[in-house]
């Protein structure tokens, strides 16, 4: 098993009680590979989320069950506990955290969607379908944070692969943060916009969404893990201020999915 403990360069959280530490991460439905050469780096993946050392952890491409893969890697040198026995979400949360995860898409073999992870209490998760046609199942998981007694809202999206999908579904996280969440209120939407073409900015903009960068520069580069080029994975946010972003690299963390991690640290705006 590989240690991404022992192995990333990035570092902890040097963030005070003032700040907070938010990660989005696709994981791949913790398998990679093609035919044969597959390999299952859930188990891996369970350290990997423990480094990031996260207040609160948005994942995309999070299996519930899968009886295909189940069936496989039982068939594998790993023998039949393989595959965790737990949906990927709950085995993926570092001790003590809590855990929302809603359902995106069904098939024939199982189900996987969209989860968070908190190190503070969670509210009421909501969960809206934003499919926009029969080929791509869509949704936006919202969950209310209790963070140091302040209600910060965090959406985890993970938005299509056509480009005017992901527009029309832009548009329907402005609409939930705009109609669904009190206009104080602080909001963190993070995750997988396959933006790969930099159009959705504007959009979020006008419900007064910014995203959270590097050095004045908003596009941080986290696909494909191997050689990231395209800032697809963001961090957007309203009241609060971006401190630092960081993206782990690395070749222990370029096997464990197709996506590299993305850090945001944040604070409240005065």
């Amino acid at each position: 098993m590989l240690n991404p403990l022992n192995s990333t360069h990035l570092p902890p959280s040097s963030l005070g009680e003032g700040g907070l530490r938010v990660a989005t991460y696709n994981i791949h439905k913790g398998v990679r590979g093609l035919g044969p050469g597959k390999r299952l780096e859930i188990h891996n993946l369970t350290l990997a989320v423990e480094a990031l050392d996260a207040d609160i952890v948005c994942l995309q491409e999070v299996r519930r069950f899968n009886h295909a893969e189940a069936r496989r890697f039982s068939h594998t040198r790993f023998g039949s506990g393989a595959w965790p026995d737990q949906p990927q979400a709950e085995y993926l949360a570092p001790d003590g955290y809590e855990v929302a995860y809603r359902t995106n898409a069904v098939t024939r073999q199982g189900e996987h969607g969209n989860a968070l992870l908190a190190r503070w209490p969670i509210g009421d998760v909501g969960h809206h379908d934003v499919s926009d046609h029969r080929f791509e199942q869509r949704g936006l998981l919202h969950v209310p944070v209790q963070w140091r007694g302040i209600e910060v809202h965090v959406v985890v999206v993970h938005l299509g692969l056509i480009h005017a999908s992901r527009v029309r579904q832009a548009e329907q996280v402005a609409e939930l943060v705009a109609g669904r969440i009190p206009a104080g209120a602080p909001v963190v939407v993070a995750g997988d916009f396959n933006d790969w073409n930099e159009k959705l900015d504007d959009i979020l903009h006008g419900v007064g969404l910014q995203r959270a960068g590097r050095d004045g520069e908003p596009r941080v580069a986290t696909y494909p893990s191997m050689v990231p080029v395209l800032a697809l994975d963001r961090v957007y946010t309203r009241g609060m201020r971006c401190l630092s972003v960081m993206v782990p690299r690395g070749q222990t963390w370029a096997r464990l999915s197709d996506h590299l991690p993305l850090v945001a640290e944040l604070e409240l705006v005065d």
